[in-house]
């Protein structure tokens, strides 16, 4: 690993380190914060963000090493996507399909396969390095994150409960399968078999079987995206018909932005803290 930048934070270190990731067939970046009086392993959380973030959005806006720090929780962020001169980007430029827009998924078609697989990436590379690396309890380990990071925090904790042993998300896109950001990103990833598209949709393996034991949403009232590409509804159903222990949490006058993840930041790393202990 190359240490790329580290700066003090509260009581710890904020690290920003790069590494060539084979799954990915690129250089990654990704950051990590350590507070400075951990427990030996400590507990840690991946954080997985949104549509066209990289590691930093989350290092530098959300407000979490305070709270990290005091907790003695360590923080994880990698960048969304596969990046570099060799990896394909939508030919229109889109900000929803290909770099930033990763979507947690192991791509199976032509040109995506060769870089844009994420979700090996995640939960297979990347947290070996972690283990290898830090002094992480893999006992102990939770994943949150963001709108499509959100969509991915759920469906890693569904898919691999014995490994992400809490999970919560701020307004996650909560069934890909039903709308316009997950249909073009599931369709163009991984072809138009949707039964292809069910294990990267949350709702999808709730119905299907997947469990955790309990999950934490916070989602905006006025955020932009709501109803057509969020649709905490479909989640809710999903929980109440299979019995999964799902807070859903409406924030009155909240948008889709990191002022508001700011603001309940705190209350995920208690609630994790929670969990994992």
């Amino acid at each position: 690993m190359e240490n790329v930048s580290q700066a003090r934070s509260y009581s710890g270190t904020q690290y920003v380190y790069r590494h060539d990731a084979d799954t990915l067939d690129c250089s990654m970046n990704f950051g990590i914060y350590l507070p400075d009086n951990l427990s030996a392993p400590a507990p840690a959380l991946f954080w997985l963000s949104g549509l066209t973030c990289t590691e930093d959005n989350f290092i530098s806006k959300a407000g979490a090493q305070r709270v990290a720090s005091e907790l003695g929780i360590i923080l994880i962020a990698p960048d969304t996507s596969p990046r570099g001169e060799d990896v394909p980007d939508d030919p229109e430029a889109a900000y929803d399909f290909g770099l930033g827009a990763g979507f947690y998924v192991d791509a199976t078609q032509s040109p995506w396969q060769k870089h844009y697989q994420m979700r090996s990436y995640i939960e297979q590379e990347l947290y070996r390095l972690i283990m290898e690396s830090f002094p992480v309890d893999p006992e102990k380990l939770g994943v949150f994150g963001h709108s499509m990071g959100g969509h991915g925090a759920l469906t890693m904790a569904l898919r691999t409960p014995d490994k992400f042993r809490s999970v919560s998300a701020f307004s996650p896109i909560c069934s890909p399968i039903n709308c316009p950001w997950g249909e073009k990103a599931l369709g163009g990833y991984l072809g138009e078999d949707r039964s292809d598209w069910r294990e990267y949709d949350a709702c999808a393996l709730i119905e299907d079987g997947a469990s955790v034991s309990s999950v934490l949403i916070d989602q905006g009232t006025d955020d932009n995206f709501l109803d057509e590409q969020l649709k905490p509804g479909l989640l809710e159903s999903a929980c109440t018909t299979a019995g999964l222990d799902l807070t859903l949490r409406m924030q009155p006058g909240f948008d889709h932005s990191y002022y508001f993840i700011a603001s309940f930041m705190e209350d995920h790393l208690r609630w994790h803290a929670d969990h994992l202990r």
